[in-house]
């Protein structure tokens, strides 16, 4: 009995310094991780930002390009009115 004793000292003392290290640990830890919080968050933030800012970019740009390519039809379109309308022009005054 004596050396089941023995050795329920010993691991006593070495498990006694653990255990009251253990708040100072646990309020440690818990100061890491906040401070590692404030540290990552505003760049997950940022670059969330800016995923949905080149998002949003990305449409106007193919909106842009959209609107280009119909002025460029119309412009072609009322060319083609104009120069009609110039032919026809010069047709009625002929006739005259």
């Amino acid at each position: 009995m004596g050396d089941k004793h023995e050795i329920l000292e010993e691991v006593h003392d070495v498990i006694s310094p653990v255990m009251q290290m253990g708040i100072r640990y646990l309020v440690g830890l818990l100061l890491l991780i906040f401070i590692a919080f404030l540290l990552l968050f505003p760049k997950v933030y940022l670059q969330s930002e800016i995923y949905y800012k080149s998002r949003d970019i990305a449409i106007l740009k193919r909106e842009q390009s959209a609107l280009k390519e119909e002025n460029r039809i119309i412009k072609t379109k009322v060319e083609s009115i104009r120069f009609k309308n110039q032919v026809l022009d010069t047709l009625f005054s002929v006739k005259e």
